[in-house]
């Protein structure tokens, strides 16, 4: 009469260790924001791709888990570190209250050391590669955990603009990684990565205003409200337009769609002053942000394969 007892006793400890994995790993995940890892990886490949196209160079392999792991690894210790700073501000968000620094489910001190350990690792892989990839690596982290999150995310509306650098390095990263001399081309991927931030950020700073306003983090929406927020989204927007000029050696079927993903995502912002729903408008300008990242870093990659 013990065993089946037994059994079922074993197989319930099983079942809530797994339950508790999942839900650690889960918090982990949350933790390193992996998401922002995702996006940020497919924009450090494209520099990675276009730098081997515009040089003529093969791939490798090697060098292409390093750009990728050592890009992974450096935005990890990034937002880690992000989240352990900010945990004062975070509960109030309800994006962010059930993350461990605010649970608890994962320690401070581990927190801060993961942080440290993979910005170490992440620079470390970079520098295998060239000390460029390293230098444009430092620099990305330097000014999201430095100059943004501890300087001027709770002081500034300017924070999004200050943050945009660092989520503009990876295209930097990964073109350097295989060419030092940096083809103006390379250049040209971080200006779209810079200015495609803004509207991406702002439209989420329009959703989550009252949140950010609870937190006391000085967003542009909270500040100066709406109407000038969506004045500002609109001038970016508009600046993407000339963008994918700079790519003509790509082809003019690149050219089309690349024009027309910009006008699509402009005929949405200036729909922005007609919509009465401004939470509404924003949530399908951030969708449409998500959306144009992926489909203008793909169509790059897609546009310098070979055709044979």
């Amino acid at each position: 009469m013990s065993e089946p007892r037994s059994i079922h006793t074993t197989l319930s400890q099983l079942e809530q260790q797994s339950s508790s994995f999942k839900a650690l790993w889960q918090d982990f995940m949350a933790l390193i924001k992996i998401g922002i890892i995702n996006s940020n990886l497919i924009t450090a490949f494209a520099g990675y791709w276009l730098a081997l196209y515009f040089n003529n160079q093969s791939f490798s392999w090697s060098i292409f888990f390093l750009v990728m792991l050592g890009t992974a690894f450096l935005i990890a210790g990034g937002c880690v570190l992000n989240n352990w700073y900010d945990r004062d501000i975070d509960h109030a968000m309800s994006r962010t209250k059930k993350r461990p620094t605010i649970t608890g489910s994962i320690p401070l001190n581990v927190i801060l050391s993961l942080g440290v350990l993979f910005t170490v690792i992440g620079l470390g892989l970079l520098y295998l590669t060239t000390p460029l990839a390293a230098v444009f690596g430092f620099i990305g982290w330097f000014v999201y955990v430095v100059l943004y999150t501890v300087w001027s995310k709770r002081r500034y509306t300017i924070n999004t603009v200050i943050g945009s650098f660092s989520g503009a390095a990876p295209p930097l990263i990964g073109w350097a990684a295989v060419d030092q001399a940096l083809h103006p081309a390379a250049f040209v991927l971080f200006l779209v990565m810079f200015i495609w931030q803004t509207p991406h950020f702002l439209s989420l700073a329009i959703r989550k205003k009252e949140e950010y306003k609870q937190a006391g983090v000085p967003m542009l929406p909270v500040v100066y409200g709406n109407k000038i927020t969506k004045r500002q989204i609109l001038i970016y927007t508009v600046c993407l337009l000339p963008l994918p000029f700079y790519f003509f050696s790509l082809g003019t079927v690149f050219l089309i769609f690349a024009t027309l993903l910009n006008l699509g995502w402009l005929a949405v912002a200036v729909y922005g002053f007609k919509m009465k729903d401004d939470d509404r408008w924003a949530k399908w300008m951030f969708i449409y942000s998500l959306n144009y990242l992926t489909f203008f870093f793909v169509a790059l990659v897609v546009a310098t394969l070979p055709l044979t």
